[in-house]
């Protein structure tokens, strides 16, 4: 009896694992484009569903794994370092981490700015802004305006982006950092409905409109500002009324620094996974680079994650930036997977839960893959989306309570995402409700 039930779970799981197979295989939307799809279950070390999973593909905003485990692995949970500063006699020497949350609008730290505040010395920027180039490797360089390109930067500050808000039934709308109210100007609406607001391409000058239809309701905009050494040596004297001098003398930067710990990692993954923030996951690689080795670049941090963290990878990432702007990264979905087992074998899965967009529920796949109504989330797993890629790779929680890993690469469709993704939806609760 036993074995005649064991022989009838086996085929059961078997057509399961067929029709999983044959919704994508033989899907009139997915034929319409390349796909590499890959489910595992870790369990049993089985692969259920193979689809390309060798072959290479864009990966998007699934670049964010690659960083996530890389500074999870490097910087830990805990408080990363925000300052590296010098004391020498009545002066206090200062340079950047890359550390992003410098009155960054939603993680909020203030406490480099309180140090800088408190102290009785003169304060001097150390210039090493030229360590980090503004935009990454295959970036588009008309990408200046808009919030997911925010320029990278040695120190932050603001989140380096301007923040134009308004809440529904306001009747006019807030600038963050308001300094930078001096440097707008409002233009004719130019035959829309939407409010509009425009950062000039070389200079920190903004032109904007309201249309009278948007006058009412809620927006909320970022725009990213040029930064520098000096603008940045700017900004911070006006928030501690205290003057801050810019210095170029290399010679420091061969001497061991004092670190000054600032916003808790923890703060940092989750925003970068949840919501996909392009400008975080620039941010954590080059302070993965200063854990390593007191410089900022993005290439020695991922060098270092290939070789010390990956090397165990079925295929070597083609990996050139922290967040995926990039069509230059490539990855297979079996390494992606690979990566997954890393994830779950090195982070506990409440924390997992708490960084990993959650189907239904949070980031942005908070309108997809929905549970059914009452149950929790079922899919914990990272978006990625460039107008030649869309992908999706995470963790699934079957009905029995199993857990499986799961990668789904999207390249070169004609269609709208939203097509895939309804198509990937029903493959995904089919594995949930039956597997």
């Amino acid at each position: 009896m036993k074995k005649t039930l064991f022989a009838t779970l086996i085929i059961l799981s078997s057509c399961t694992v067929q029709k999983i197979n044959k919704s994508l295989t033989k899907s009139h939307v997915f034929d319409k484009g390349h796909l590499g799809f890959m489910l595992l279950d870790p369990d049993k070390d089985k692969v259920l569903v193979d689809i390309n999973s060798n072959k290479y593909f864009i990966p998007a905003s699934n670049t964010k794994l690659f960083t996530f485990y890389t500074s999870y692995t490097v910087l830990g949970d805990s408080l990363v370092n925000g300052l590296n500063y010098l004391e020498k006699g009545d002066s206090l020497i200062f340079w950047g981490t890359g550390d992003p949350s410098l009155l960054h609008p939603d993680l909020k730290n203030t406490v480099a700015l309180d140090f800088l505040k408190n102290q009785n010395k003169k304060l001097y920027l150390l210039d090493n802004f030229d360590q980090v180039d503004a935009f990454g490797p295959g970036w588009s360089w008309d990408w200046y305006n808009s919030y997911y390109a925010a320029e990278r930067s040695v120190l932050p500050v603001y989140g380096d982006i301007v923040r134009f808000a308004k809440n529904e039934g306001d009747s006019t709308f807030t600038v963050y950092p308001q300094r930078f109210e001096s440097s707008m100007e409002l233009i004719e609406p130019r035959g829309t409905s939407s409010s509009s607001f425009r950062r000039d391409h070389l200079e920190n000058k903004f032109n904007y409109y309201v249309t009278s239809e948007a006058k009412d309701k809620k927006f909320e905009t970022d725009i990213p500002f040029i930064t520098s050494a000096e603008f940045t040596a700017q900004l911070l004297s006006e928030e501690i009324g205290q003057h801050i001098t810019v210095i170029k003398n290399p010679r420091y930067f061969s001497e061991e620094p004092s670190k000054l710990l600032t916003a808790p990692a923890d703060s940092i993954y989750s925003q970068m996974m949840k919501i996909s923030d392009n400008f975080l996951a620039e941010q954590l690689l080059l302070l993965v680079s200063d854990q390593l080795d007191n410089k900022l670049s993005s290439a020695d941090a991922i060098a270092y994650a290939k070789e010390n963290l990956l090397s165990d990878l079925p295929d070597e990432p083609i990996w050139v930036d922290g967040s995926g702007l990039s069509s230059k990264n490539m990855f297979t979905p079996r390494s992606i997977i690979a990566l997954l087992g890393k994830i779950r074998a090195e982070v506990p899965l409440e924390k997992i839960k708490a960084y990993f967009p959650a189907g239904g529920e949070s980031g942005t796949i908070k309108n997809w893959y929905p549970a059914d109504s009452g149950q929790p989330p079922y899919i914990y797993a990272k978006t990625g989306t460039l107008s030649m890629a869309n992908a999706l790779s995470g963790f699934l929680i079957t009905k029995s309570g199993k857990i499986l890993h799961f990668s789904c690469l999207m390249n070169n469709y004609p269609i709208p995402g939203n097509e895939l993704k309804t198509e990937l939806n029903k493959v995904l609760y089919f594995i949930h409700d039956t597997y």
